[in-house]
């Protein structure tokens, strides 16, 4: 009988852009509207700086993804090139090469000689960027998606706690992000966890505790400067 599996590892490169950009965007933004609540300006002030807080933020998370992930892309692409190089100038000491891999990871020497050999003539060069450079096709760069991701997700989670500033009375500013964050938070680690195949409550309360920690200090240090000003 056919044995169905499902993984989820093909969604590591979206998933922890996506992640980290709405994280980034209910905490930073959150975090930007109490300091300067806390600070003492009103309302409008305060939602004129969230929403510049979105704007730079969103930019700032496409530019970074893109610009890092390319990084790891250029080193990718510069192994794979050496590999080819290699491949082309001395394809018997590649194999072997390829053969004391599999050794290393428990064939024994005559296997691993001729599964080196079939895989070789199969796809040699991808058999060596899988194996003896880890790169795979679920986990190689992709800057474009990431920096997509990370600025889609951050406009979004952004956009919460601003809403909230829309929505709620300057009185009620100090209380009402805070608690609307941290269960934005929440819902967001729990739907990363179920994307992603792991424990809910885990990822739910790793983000939730974080989240809690950057607002608190933001709004300690908005009450400090407008106590001061």
């Amino acid at each position: 009988m056919r044995h169905a599996e499902r993984h989820r590892t093909d969604r590591i490169g979206w998933l922890r852009a996506a992640v980290l950009g709405a994280n980034d965007g209910i905490v930073s933004t959150a975090s930007l509207v109490l300091g300067v609540a806390a600070a003492g300006a009103d309302s409008k002030a305060v939602l004129v700086a969230g929403v510049a807080g979105l704007v730079a933020g969103a930019m700032s998370m496409a530019a970074g993804e893109y610009v890092s992930v390319s990084s790891q892309s250029d080193t990718e692409q510069a192994d794979l090139a050496r590999e080819t190089a290699e491949l082309a100038n001395a394809p018997q000491q590649e194999q072997a090469e390829l053969a004391e891999i599999y050794v290393r990871r428990g064939l024994e020497p005559g296997l691993a000689s001729t599964v080196a050999s079939q895989l070789m003539k199969h796809d040699a060069l991808g058999a060596h960027a899988r194996d003896e450079l880890g790169i795979s096709d679920t986990s190689t760069a992709r800057p474009i998606q990431a920096a997509l991701a990370s600025a889609t997700t951050f406009s979004v989670g952004a956009a919460l706690p601003l809403f909230i500033v829309l929505l709620s009375p300057a009185s009620m500013l100090m209380w009402a992000v805070p608690a609307s964050a941290l269960l934005f938070l929440a819902l967001l680690g729990s739907i990363a966890a179920k994307a992603g195949g792991s424990g809910v409550l885990k990822a739910a309360t790793r983000v939730t505790f974080w989240g809690a920690l950057a607002m608190a200090l933001t709004a300690g240090v908005g009450a400090l400067f407008g106590v001061a000003a």
